[in-house]
């Protein structure tokens, strides 16, 4: 390539990154893989060369012990770039299922699941303006042999050559087979696979320049959809009318008698679960004023202050919005032995973003499946997950909010937002029955409490924690 061409071909990837800065209108992620001694570090090199590297990001993982102590997408969804930025993966996701099927770390029926949740996770970036650029490097065997054999022999180039390049060496004809397999499963005209032959003097630079232009000056939104997981097992679906109503109030002195064990037996069994190096997550679901923040009071009253963390979530700030609506849950989910409180969750996406027009109907239907693969991988690896709705009636609602106007102390929890959510309460209870019904599963169930009655709500939250600790240890 000349020098003139050469210029022309920076200059040009350069204003697309630059435009893509200054509109925010999207993020760029490039994934490199493919085979081992095609030059991906040289080509990766000499693209940040050419890129303003103060807005490009080189991702080159090694799973780390934080890596390995949350879920598997956790490293992924956590180090996605924010819009007017680029984010370059080396072998990333791709790889990992690659390497993981050729050394047989993932066994056909896993690898098989692990396309299907790169084709879902790609899906979501895609539906969040993440626009994709996929480079498959190939070459010929007996040719990569030759170089890699080329390049251990030049004292200067040996350090490139190392054991594991070998072994990729010699599963060359399994990762050619398992490369088609992930492509096919994985190609999608918003994000197609560039397949490039990577022999030794071949022109990479220029192709992958030309196609990430191209992909950057694109302006069609990416289409709303993404591939539909199975269809779960689904137990009796809970709505607010099955609520069975008021009870007797209770007996102060048998409501802390009865607290007071409940949060000891709770505490023993969140020790337990520390021990054993089991995350545990707790969504908060509920009706404005229903007692959701005194709930989890009573609830991280029995818990190591060590241990836990609560995660109030608010509409999202201005930096969040640079990024996929799921990052800033990925970025809370708690390690291997702790617990997480998330005071409102993800299910905003389908209620008060849904209710309140915040996105459009396409986007808050298919949050519903987005959550539900959230979920999954929760459970996937072995995270306990409950979830806990607190209902309670208009009138309560109502008179606990004229309490509040009239409490000083208790002032600063009612805004204008509450009267104006309160304004639209057919609107919400509509759209939480969808909630429900879309979302409670036998893996993941939904457990409705009635709130109208703060002490029985209180206990019945703790008895709902209580109850999937002990499925999960396995104890009386």
């Amino acid at each position: 390539m000349s020098n003139r061409k050469q210029e022309k071909l920076r200059f040009q990837l350069l204003s697309a990154q630059l435009e893509l800065a200054r509109s925010e209108d999207r993020a760029v992620v490039v994934l490199v893989t493919g085979h081992a001694g095609t030059g991906k570090g040289q080509l990766i090199n000499r693209l940040n060369r050419w890129l303003e590297n103060r807005l490009t990001e080189v991702q080159a993982l090694v799973p780390s012990e934080e890596d390995r102590r949350r879920p598997y997408w956790w490293r992924y969804w956590t180090r996605l770039p924010a819009r007017g930025r680029i984010s370059i993966f080396v072998h990333g996701w791709a790889g990992d299922a690659l390497f993981g099927g050729a050394a047989r770390r993932l066994g056909k029926g896993s690898f098989a699941d692990r396309l299907k949740e790169i084709a879902s996770f790609e899906a979501d970036l895609r539906a969040a303006d993440i626009t994709l650029v996929k480079l498959w490097l190939d070459i010929d065997a007996d040719i990569q042999g030759q170089h890699l054999a080329k390049l251990e022999a030049d004292p200067e180039t040996r350090w490139q050559v190392t054991e594991e390049k070998w072994q990729r060496h010699s599963q060359h004809a399994v990762i050619q087979q398992l490369g088609k397999q992930l492509r096919k499963a994985t190609e999608n005209e918003d994000s197609p696979w560039l397949c490039l032959d990577a022999s030794p003097d071949h022109d990479l630079l220029t192709p992958v320049v030309e196609h990430m232009v191209a992909a950057m000056q694109g302006t069609e939104k990416a289409t709303i959809a993404r591939p539909v997981g199975r269809v779960p097992t689904t137990p009796a679906m809970p709505q607010l009318a099955d609520l069975a109503g008021h009870d007797s109030a209770i007996d102060k002195a048998e409501y802390c008698e009865r607290m007071a064990c409940a949060q000891a037996r709770l505490a023993e069994l969140a020790r337990r679960a520390v021990w054993r190096g089991i995350p545990v997550v707790v969504v908060f679901e509920g009706h404005d004023a229903a007692g959701k923040g005194g709930s989890i009071h009573r609830l991280t009253s029995a818990l190591d202050a060590r241990t836990y963390r609560v995660c109030s979530i608010a509409a999202p700030s201005e930096q969040e919005h640079l990024y996929p609506w799921q990052w800033r849950f990925w970025q809370h989910l708690p390690k291997d032995g702790s617990v997480t409180v998330f005071d409102r969750s993800w299910y905003g996406r389908v209620l008060v973003e849904r209710v309140e027009s915040l996105i459009d109907e396409p986007e808050w239907q298919l949050g519903y499946q987005q959550i539900l693969d959230f979920e999954d991988q929760l459970l996937r690896h072995g995270t306990v997950l409950v979830k806990l709705f607190l209902a309670i009636d208009r009138d309560v609602q109502l008179k606990r909010f004229k309490a509040r106007a009239v409490t000083p102390h208790k002032q600063h929890k009612l805004t204008e937002e509450d009267w104006r959510n309160r304004a639209r309460w057919d609107d919400y209870q509509l759209a939480i029955d969808d909630m429900l019904a879309a979302t409670h599963r036998s893996a993941a169930p939904w457990s409705l409490i009635d709130a109208n009655d703060k002490r029985r709500a209180r206990l019945a939250v703790l008895h709902e924690v209580t109850v999937k600790l002990v499925e999960r240890l396995q104890v009386n």
